[in-house]
């Protein structure tokens, strides 16, 4: 199986000095076609920075990002629209990513815009099919985000990332923010589209127990560094890093086996312990970090 995405020792930095801070420090991940790799950490381990970099949003200080065997690090121009069309993105906030004073219908016609060879009639029909195939009725696209509930504002953010036809979705805790049986409902819809339609997902979230439920491999994230990854049942049924351990026992449905803790607070992420980051509040001793 080929590889769609790559990410090759990619670094993104926030400020200089005193002020310097590595968000995201030599991450090396591929996530195959038509596969889904889960991406979970606590927050401020660089989950969304490094998802953020994969379509442009944040610029990259080092390393590469492949898609399709297209080197598009920091991509301009051209190359950096075609990048958007390939690659797309569904923040975790739906209230918040929306245009509040857009109507649904307008919000998904927007995306549309740039292909010029599409009529209004055209564009308006897309937009129809398009929410329908997230499960939103026709009825709904004279409604402003307000109106909707948490679920259909994310299907309509959903929806919006799907009509420029993307080949990559990345999936920034879509579902942290909706009820157990919204999320559920929503898991299973992305499940459908995958199926359906191809896609490669990146799926980024704190939830170990979701992330078991989408994904076919799994990377663990803590302080900008990949401590563990490999296919999904092997890292979480068999953790071998303290970190990954410790997040794993913190799952009831997860932890089968006393698992290692975690002790004390995330350091400092501008100041990061050298050697292994995870030491000050490892409980097993001295780790080397993979």
């Amino acid at each position: 199986m080929t590889s769609m995405l790559e990410v090759q020792q990619l670094q993104v930095v926030f400020g200089h000095g005193r002020d310097r801070l590595v968000a995201v420090d030599r991450v090396d991940l591929a996530i195959e076609t038509g596969k889904t790799l889960g991406l979970v950490g606590e927050s401020g381990s660089g989950k969304s920075t490094l998802g953020r970099a994969l379509v442009g949003l944040l610029p990259a200080n080092a390393g590469r990002i492949v898609i399709e065997g297209v080197n598009v690090t920091n991509a301009g121009g051209r190359q950096l629209a075609k990048l958007r069309a390939t690659v797309n993105i569904v923040f975790q906030d739906p209230a918040s990513s929306l245009n509040p004073r857009m109507q649904v219908g307008a919000t998904v016609e927007e995306v549309l815009g740039a292909n010029r060879a599409r009529t209004k009639q055209s564009k308006h029909e897309l937009a129809l099919e398009v929410l329908s195939m997230v499960g939103l009725d026709k009825a709904l696209t004279n409604r402003y985000p307000h109106q909707l509930s948490g679920g259909q504002r994310q299907r309509v953010a959903l929806a919006r990332a799907l009509a420029v036809q993307p080949k990559v979705l990345i999936l920034d805790e879509v579902t942290s923010s909706l009820d157990v049986l919204v999320q559920a409902n929503v898991l299973n819809l992305l499940r459908r589209l995958q199926s359906e339609l191809g896609l490669t997902y990146l799926f980024i979230t704190h939830n170990l127990s979701v992330a078991h439920y989408m994904s076919d491999s799994i990377a663990v994230m803590y302080l900008g560094r990949v401590v563990e990854h490999g296919r999904v049942d092997e890292v979480l049924n068999n953790a071998q890093h303290p970190y990954t351990q410790a997040l794993v026992g913190a799952i009831p449905e997860l932890g089968k086996r006393p698992l290692a803790k975690a002790l004390g607070d995330t350091p400092n992420p501008r100041l990061p312990p050298t050697g292994c980051r995870y030491h000050p509040r490892c409980a097993v001793g001295p780790v080397v970090n993979p």
